[in-house]
């Protein structure tokens, strides 16, 4: 699993854009900035509807008085389904969405989670990171149906840190 002190992976996501989907490479995106990074077990499900995307989005404005360059929302979801969530949650303007379509990048950070059990295959664990100039300074993964230290709040605490 990838821990503090550790570079982010440069692999190539995707992203869904105005005029379609987009190539992001992760060591472009990471490099020489400050970046938040959020993963959810899936779009559209509930915890990650009705809590975790949202909470980000109000604190938006905060995350960005830190000196946040960038937010971003990882799922193992194909990009179009990220589009189509980050429409549903007017959040195009404020949150990369990074669509890990086979997981690849995940597993290359070590933070899969295996939900085949429950009909929705290999997906992501719920965390959130902080990364400067594309180095991890923060992680925090959450325990198995757990919502607490991947919040937006506890973002802004540990950038407190």
């Amino acid at each position: 699993m990838i821990k503090v002190g550790d570079k982010i992976p440069a692999m190539r996501l995707m992203t869904p854009g105005s005029d379609g989907p987009q190539e992001i490479d992760t060591g472009d995106l990471f490099a020489a900035r400050t970046v938040v990074m959020f993963a959810v077990p899936g779009a559209f499900t509930p915890t990650c509807s009705a809590k975790h995307l949202p909470g980000f989005l109000d604190q938006y404005d905060a995350l960005k008085a830190k000196g946040v360059d960038e937010i971003v929302c990882l799922a193992v979801n194909d990009v179009f389904v990220m589009g189509a969530w980050a429409a549903s949650q007017n959040g195009r303007d404020k949150i990369t969405f990074l669509a890990d379509g086979s997981g690849m990048f995940t597993r290359a950070l070590g933070l899969e989670l295996d939900l085949v059990a429950r009909g929705l295959g290999v997906r992501s664990q719920r965390f959130a990171l902080i990364a400067k100039d594309g180095v991890v300074t923060h992680l925090a993964v959450e325990q198995a149906g757990g919502f607490d230290v991947s919040r937006a709040e506890a973002v802004l605490e540990a950038l407190d840190a």
